[in-house]
Order: C-alpha cells, then sequence, then structure tokens
C-alpha cells in the first residue's frame, strides 16, 4: 500500500507556486498601470524594494540580496536607468564597484509599491486565518530551505 493520501494530490506544488507567481505579477501590471507608471515589470520589483530601504548598492550587493545572478540585476538596472528610477555612480574607492541608487522619481514609487503590496498581501493572504499563514510562510521556508542546500538535491538523483 502506498503512502499516497489518495484525497492528496501530491507532486503539484511547483505548478501551483507557478500559477500563483504568474497571477501575483499579472496583478502586479495591472496596478502599476493604474497608477501610470510604465517601464516597470515585477523582476524590478526586489532591485526597488531594496533601494526603499534608503542605501545605495553595489550590483553584486543587489545580486546577492535578491538571490540573482549579477548579468540579470545589471540588465534590469540598465532598464531602471533608462525610466529615470536610479542611477549608478563609480566608487571613489574601488573603481570597478558601480553603486545604484534611487532618483527622486524612483523614491517616488515608495508609496505605490507600499499601496499595491498592501492590495497584494490583501489578496494572498485575505482568506487565511493567522496561523494558517505562518504555517504556509514555514512550509514554504524549509522547502527553500532544502532548495539551497545543493549537496541534498544531488544526492537525490544518486
Amino acid at each position: 500500500m502506498s503512502s499516497y493520501n489518495i484525497g492528496m494530490k501530491k507532486g503539484n506544488a511547483l505548478s501551483l507556486i507557478s500559477r500563483i507567481r504568474a497571477e501575483a505579477n499579472r496583478f502586479i501590471v495591472r496596478e502599476l498601470a493604474n497608477h501610470g507608471i510604465k517601464g516597470i515589470v515585477p523582476s524590478h520589483g526586489d532591485i526597488l524594494m531594496v533601494l526603499f530601504q534608503g542605501e545605495k548598492c553595489t550590483m553584486k550587493e543587489l545580486a546577492n540580496r535578491i538571490y540573482r545572478t549579477k548579468s540579470t540585476v545589471t540588465v534590469l538596472i540598465e532598464k531602471l536607468v533608462e525610466y529615470g528610477f536610479v542611477e549608478k555612480e563609480k566608487s571613489s574607492i574601488d573603481c570597478r564597484a558601480t553603486y545604484i541608487r534611487l532618483t527622486d522619481q524612483g523614491i517616488a514609487l515608495k508609496p505605490v509599491f507600499a499601496d499595491i503590496s498592501k492590495k497584494l498581501d490583501a489578496l494572498f493572504y485575505g482568506h487565511l486565518t493567522s496561523k494558517e499563514a505562518e504555517i504556509f510562510e514555514e512550509i514554504l521556508r524549509r522547502v527553500i530551505e532544502k532548495l539551497d542546500n545543493k549537496k541534498d538535491i544531488y544526492t537525490l538523483n544518486q
């Protein structure tokens, strides 16, 4: 007899997570358009959220903090520069380092992002109890921890 719970389909989590992400991204794009913001896409959000904390960051710091490659962050930053939301500044100490910081136009996005985040949280968590939300996030953290532990993934294939 299998340990599979007959009423509960397993192996569908990644598909469900992908669908949630796609729906959340569509919501964000719609909300940005409703606020008249052009040029920003959901993948810019992590960068802007880091910069909204009021500090300038190097490309490497941003990449590490948002779990993206430096080359991906570079492409995203170039678009944000093009639209006037961030600016680049060479380090006076290390000429290889480039700092990224918000422009006034970028700073003006902070309340818009706060509003969109609040609405998205209401959609995401609105039907869950506090305890369910805690359990849900704890499960997601455990999955991420497992995925971050590369040696566990490699031993599954052997």
